[in-house]
C-alpha cells in the first residue's frame, strides 16, 4: 500500500530528453525563474549545463525539488528550488473548484494542467527560490540552479503532478479525493427524466416462423474490439449507454467464446452494477464515468459514493473483495493470533480486533472468507474506509503493497 507519505517524495533518475520546455506551464515556469534573474551569462551557462547532463537524479516533495548538479569542481553542489506549498484550507477550495469544473477534470486525467488553475498552481513573483552550494554568491540563481530549472520545466512537460506535488499533494492522493468530491457532486445532481423511445419488444421483432441455417461460426478473436461510431440522431438512443453497452456485451461474448463462462451468471443487479462500474476507474472523474455512476446508483437504490466505493473494492478482487466490504463475519481466531504478532514484528505497529477487521489509525486489513487480507484506508479521525490494494494471504503483504 503506498500512503500518503510515500505519494509525497518522487525521485526521477532520469529526465525527458531535451532542455526547451514544450507545454506552456513548463515554460511559465521557467520564466518564473528568468524573470528574476538579470544575469543572462549564468542563465546560458545554466542551459549548458543541463544540456550536456550535469544535473543528476531529481527529487521532489513538498515545497522543493533538490538534485546534485556538476559544475566544473569534482564535488557536486546540492541545488534546491523551492515553492511555498498550499495550506490545508486552500487545498480544499482548489479540489472542490476542480470537482466541480468537468473540463478540468479532464485535463487532469489528460495529465495537463488546467487552464483554470495557472493563477493557482504556478509560481508567481518571487515565488521560486533558489539555493545551492556552490560558492557563487551573486545574486541568485546561480548557473547549477538554472540547470535544475530548465531538467525540471522538462519533468512539468510530462507529468503536471509534479507541480502540484510541490504545492504539498501526491497524485494518488489528489485523484482518491477529487473521485470523493465528484460522487458528491453527482450524488446532488438532479437526473433528467428518462426519455420515453417508441419501439417495439425485441421477442416480437426478432420472431420468425421459419429460421435460417445458422452460418459456419468463426474463430474467436484475440481481444475485444472497439463499438461502431453512432449518429447524432435526437430520436435516438442515449449514444454513450449504446457504446457501454456494446463494450461490455463484447466482452463478455468473448469470455463465453473463450473460457465457456458466463462471466455475469449469479451477479445480483448490485453486483453487476458494482462490476460495470468497475470498469471505469477514473471513479466518475470524467463526464461520460460520471453519467454511468449517477444511473447505475440510482437503478440500484444507492449513492454514487456507495458505488465508486463498491467498484474500488471489486477491482480488489471480484464478488471476494466486494463480500469483504460490505458483509462482516466472525472468522475463526488462528488467523488473527498469527496476523498481529506478525504486524507488529514488520513494525507497523499495534492494530485492534473488530470482527473480521484488524484497525490500527487510518490504516485497516480485512480478512475475507476467500482467507485474503483486504487492505483499507481512512482520513484521520474519519470512518470513511475506502480500499487500497491487491489483496494477500499474507497480512504485512497486503498492508505495504
Amino acid at each position: 500500500m503506498i500512503t500518503a507519505r510515500d505519494d509525497r517524495r518522487r525521485t526521477f533518475e532520469t529526465v525527458p530528453a531535451g532542455v526547451e520546455a514544450v507545454s506552456w506551464w513548463g515554460r511559465a515556469w521557467v520564466s518564473a525563474l528568468e524573470g528574476a534573474s538579470p544575469d543572462a551569462a549564468r542563465l546560458a551557462r545554466g542551459r549548458t549545463y543541463a544540456e550536456e547532463g550535469h544535473v543528476d537524479a531529481v527529487t521532489v516533495t513538498p515545497g522543493r525539488i533538490v538534485a546534485y548538479v556538476r559544475g566544473s569542481r569534482a564535488r557536486p553542489y546540492r541545488t534546491e528550488l523551492s515553492l511555498p506549498a498550499f495550506e490545508d484550507a486552500e487545498w480544499r477550495e482548489l479540489l472542490e473548484a476542480v470537482a466541480a469544473d468537468p473540463a478540468a477534470l479532464a485535463a487532469l486525467l489528460e495529465r495537463e494542467v488546467p487552464q483554470s488553475l495557472a493563477e493557482s498552481v504556478l509560481p508567481g513573483a518571487g515565488e521560486l527560490v533558489p539555493h545551492c552550494s556552490c560558492p557563487d554568491f551573486g545574486r541568485p540563481p546561480c548557473k547549477h540552479a538554472a540547470a535544475l530549472c530548465y531538467r525540471a520545466a522538462r519533468l512539468l512537460d510530462t507529468d503536471p503532478f509534479v507541480l502540484l506535488l510541490l504545492r504539498g499533494r501526491g497524485e494518488r492522493e489528489l485523484l482518491e479525493e477529487l473521485g470523493r468530491r465528484s460522487a458528491a457532486h453527482a450524488a446532488r445532481e438532479q437526473p433528467d427524466s428518462a426519455p420515453d423511445f417508441p419501439g417495439v419488444p425485441a421477442r416480437a421483432a426478432l420472431a420468425r416462423t421459419v429460421l435460417p441455417p445458422l452460418p459456419a461460426p468463426l474463430a474467436a478473436p484475440a481481444e475485444v474490439g472497439m463499438p461502431p461510431a453512432y449518429p447524432a440522431d435526437p430520436e435516438a438512443p442515449d449514444p454513450l449507454a449504446l457504446d457501454q453497452l456494446a463494450s461490455d456485451g463484447a466482452a463478455r461474448a468473448l469470455a463465453l467464446l473463450t473460457t465457456g463462462e458466463d462471466p455475469i451468471a449469479g451477479l445480483t443487479l448490485w453486483h453487476d452494477a458494482v462490476r460495470l462500474a468497475s470498469a471505469h476507474p477514473t471513479a466518475g472523474l470524467t463526464g461520460a464515468a460520471r453519467t454511468l455512476y449517477r444511473d447505475l446508483a440510482r437503478a440500484t437504490g444507492r449513492t454514487t459514493t456507495d458505488l465508486a466505493r463498491a467498484a474500488a473494492a471489486w477491482r480488489q478482487g471480484g464478488r471476494p473483495a466486494l463480500a469483504a466490504l460490505e458483509e462482516p463475519w466472525d472468522p475463526p481466531a488462528g488467523p488473527f493470533d498469527r496476523a498481529r504478532p506478525a504486524l507488529l514484528a514488520a513494525a507497523q505497529g499495534s492494530f485492534r480486533p473488530d470482527r473480521n477487521r484488524l484497525t490500527s489509525g487510518n490504516r485497516q486489513l480485512r480478512l475475507g472468507r476467500d482467507a485474503l487480507w483486504y487492505p483499507y484506508e481512512s482520513r484521520l479521525m474519519d470512518e470513511d474506509w475506502w480500499p487500497t490494494g491487491r489483496p494477500s494471504p499474507d497480512p504485512v503483504t497486503a498492508l505495504l503493497r
